[in-house]
């Protein structure tokens, strides 16, 4: 979202038009560590959403009544219904990891996504007020870490060792690396089980790797367009002759990427739920 009309140059950016306005918000914060560059304002940001959405919880799980609940703690009990009937409905195994695991991901995302409504400029402002104008030019805040591919790999990847870990947990290690050579193509012969052995695992991996693939693609993706799209919007706002259509257009793109916010998290939890349960399928 968009605070104001910019001078012509749009927010911070000076006078250097659209172009290094969203230049300058799509830059991360990045610090040089041993192991390469690292986003800093991802990293903060999605740690203290995630602190926040903890003690939330548990402030209302301290507070629950088995008597008439109040307005949050019945928000938050719908919430939690609603996660455990659709882990119910895709997994049928022990549900007693599963299911706070399909809560942590939802409420974490939701989180996350949801600082995508915040005014793009709203950060730089502070930072203006409390630092000056010229630390704030230089500073750079992307205030929705799933927008940022690296957070989104990383909860994929989590997810991908989870789907190892319940494969295993299932069939054994034994049973587990049987199968990467013996499926799809079963084979009666020894001849044709060495053959298809090589092909059976590649389709395999293919269908490992392309999970946390897909996932971590698909929120990134949405959320990074989402961000965008707000930014592009930003230059209508640097016209006083567009300034108030832009106003209707940012409002109605807000409204709708409420939705986004809540399907990509609503989405990425089911993916997770639905690989873990086919991890335990043996075929």
């Amino acid at each position: 979202m968009i605070l104001e009309p910019g001078n012509g140059g749009g927010g911070e950016s000076g006078g250097g038009g659209l172009t290094e306005y969203i230049v300058h918000h799509l830059t991360h914060n990045v610090k040089q560590t041993a192991l390469g560059p690292f986003h800093a304002d991802s990293w903060l940001i999605a740690l203290l959403l995630g602190l926040l959405a903890s003690f939330l919880m548990w402030t209302q799980a301290r507070k629950a009544t088995a008597g008439v609940p109040g307005k949050m703690q019945a928000f938050v009990e719908i919430v939690i219904e609603f996660v455990d009937g659709q882990v119910r409905d895709a997994f049928h195994g022990d549900r007693k990891f599963i299911a706070p695991l399909a809560l942590t991901i939802f409420v974490w995302v939701v989180f996350m996504n949801a600082m995508d409504l915040i005014p793009l400029d709203l950060p730089n402002a502070l930072i203006t007020a409390g630092a000056g104008q010229e630390t704030a030019h230089h500073t750079f805040l992307r205030m929705v870490p799933t927008a940022d591919v690296n957070t989104t790999f990383a909860l994929s990847v989590s997810v991908f060792f989870l789907i190892i870990f319940y494969s295993i947990k299932a069939k054994g290690v034994g049973g587990f690396t049987k199968e990467l050579f013996t499926a799809p193509f079963h084979a009666n012969g020894l001849f044709a089980k060495i053959v298809l052995a090589l092909p059976n695992f590649f389709l395999n991996m293919v269908e490992l790797l392309s999970k946390p693939v897909s996932l971590g693609m698909r929120l990134f993706g949405n959320m990074y367009a989402g961000e965008l799209i707000f930014m592009l919007i930003a230059g209508l706002f640097m016209s006083w002759v567009t300034f108030l259509p832009a106003i209707f257009i940012n409002a109605g793109w807000g409204i709708f990427h409420i939705l986004i916010i809540l399907l990509q998290a609503f989405i990425f939890m089911v993916l997770t739920v639905v690989y873990l349960a086919m991890a335990q399928e043996h075929h």
